[in-house]
């Protein structure tokens, strides 16, 4: 069998004040795969997400990504590591003064793209998101989902192999929801892996694909196409 993309294995997480945010967590995710992760508030699944791009270490156990430890990964590697990891935020993250353009072509520059290439490379971006004519647009100047699509550009723009996102529809209407959900659903299908921390019962139920459910820290399911609505009001 390939090497899973992602494996934790036995991971736990605490935190300062003693609050525990994960417990022996064991779990794969293989290339390719489209993964939702589900639970309530509190349950871990930011910290999950975290956990794989290195923003925190865990407690104890191992994570590793396309085989490499994060535990023993060198400061020096971190970064190119990153690259190959695209991530999508609930509030954008978006630099207010910069145009969309701008935006994503500074992910380029501060990953040593040549100045040649960053044209080409963030119009390919924006045709994914259908946002070519928003380019020289101001985040405020976008709406919500606009805004949202401009965010998934930039997460592609270094072609990850992983694509995270977390809760990125939450504070969507249902329309863009969809039309967020279509975009990130055609990435993967064009070959990225991609692992969602979502709220979205409707969506997980429409997409049908593997959940992993977190509650209070712990993998409570792992199922492919679970119906999270019935789930979900287990795990409430």
């Amino acid at each position: 069998m390939a090497e899973p993309i992602i494996k934790f294995e036995n991971l736990s997480l605490q935190f300062p004040n003693g609050a525990l945010a994960l417990s022996e967590i064991n779990a794969e995710i293989q290339e390719q795969e489209f993964t939702f992760l589900v639970g309530p508030s509190g349950a871990g699944k930011s910290s999950f997400l975290r956990l794989i791009t290195r923003e925190i270490l865990p407690t104890e156990g191992k994570i590793w990504i396309k085989g490499e430890d994060l535990s023993s990964i060198s400061m020096q590697r971190l970064p190119y590591l990153r690259r190959k990891i695209g991530v999508i935020y609930q509030d954008f993250k978006l630099f207010p003064k910069k145009t969309v353009y701008e935006n994503i072509a500074y992910v380029l520059e501060i990953t040593g793209a040549s100045y040649w290439e960053i044209p080409a490379k963030v119009r390919k971006a924006l045709r994914t998101v259908n946002l070519e004519d928003r380019s020289n647009s101001f985040p405020e100047q976008l709406s919500g989902g606009e805004q949202q699509r401009a965010c998934i550009a930039r997460a592609l723009v270094n072609s990850p192999h992983l694509l995270l996102a977390d809760e990125p529809t939450a504070n969507l209407d249902p329309d863009s929801c969809d039309n967020i959900f279509d975009i990130i659903e055609r990435i993967n299908e064009e070959g990225t892996t991609v692992l969602v921390a979502t709220h979205n019962e409707q969506i997980v139920d429409k997409l049908k694909k593997r959940v992993i459910g977190l509650a209070a820290g712990k993998v409570t399911f792992d199922r492919e196409s679970s119906p999270y609505l019935r789930v979900h009001r287990i795990l409430k």
